[in-house]
């Protein structure tokens, strides 16, 4: 069976930060998926189940309710292997123009505080599984670390 392109990156350079993982051509529409990398893979501690189950419903809230990019969200999820997410969004779009808004995204979930949208037995499948002590400090480490230090030269992955 053919490798899929995502599992050709080389996951023992991969630094944290904002790639386009794919770009693929729906009807008329370009659909970009970006990987969101919080943690670098196979060096650093993976995110917690709890942390990333909280950033996933904080950040897919605070993405389809911005004035601006709510209408390009198509999707965000974490990644199987909790180093990071999946932003799909319409559009032909590369990391620069998204970092506003993930760094506000990041922000967002660092300073929550109260209810966590949709953490409910009505709305969510494991709504015990959250921590968001933990998804803030996950959070602004992201911010300060990684996406405060972005440039254009950082957010294409290592070949």
């Amino acid at each position: 069976m053919k490798k899929i392109p995502s599992f050709t990156i080389d996951h023992l350079r991969l630094l944290r930060g904002i790639y386009v993982s794919r770009k693929d051509e729906v009807g008329s529409e370009t659909v970009t998926t970006f990987d969101i990398r919080m943690v670098e893979p196979n060096r650093q501690e993976a995110l917690s189940q709890g942390s990333i189950h909280t950033i996933e419903h904080l950040a897919a809230t605070y993405l389809r309710n911005d004035p601006q990019w709510g209408i390009s969200i198509v999707y965000w999820g974490p990644m199987g292997c909790l180093t990071g997410n999946y932003l799909v969004m319409k559009g032909d779009l590369q990391p620069a123009d998204i970092l506003d808004v993930i760094t506000r995204t990041f922000r967002f979930i660092a300073d929550f505080e109260g209810e966590i949208p949709g953490a409910a037995p009505k709305d969510c499948g494991n709504w015990t599984l959250h921590d968001l002590a933990q998804a803030k400090i996950d959070s602004r480490r992201f911010v300060e670390e990684v996406l405060e230090k972005m440039t254009d030269a950082n957010m294409v992955y290592p070949q």
